[in-house]
């Protein structure tokens, strides 16, 4: 399990981009996110570079 600092999510609708475009790749994966931090925590098999690019792709850069 990993965390990543996401940008610009602001309700359910950015957490469930976020899930599906991690889920995409990894569809077992377990993706938490809390608004209020902006941090994602993710138990996956992608790494933690691809996981990041799919976010960020996804429209939500990601700052670590």
């Amino acid at each position: 399990m990993f965390t990543l600092k996401v940008s610009g999510m602001t309700c359910g609708g950015c957490i469930n981009a976020v899930t599906r475009a991690i889920q995409a790749q990894d569809p077992q994966a377990q993706v938490q996110a809390d608004l209020a931090t902006q941090v994602v925590s993710l138990e996956t098999k992608l790494s933690h570079e691809l996981a990041a690019q799919l976010i960020t792709e996804a429209g939500f850069p990601v700052s670590q």
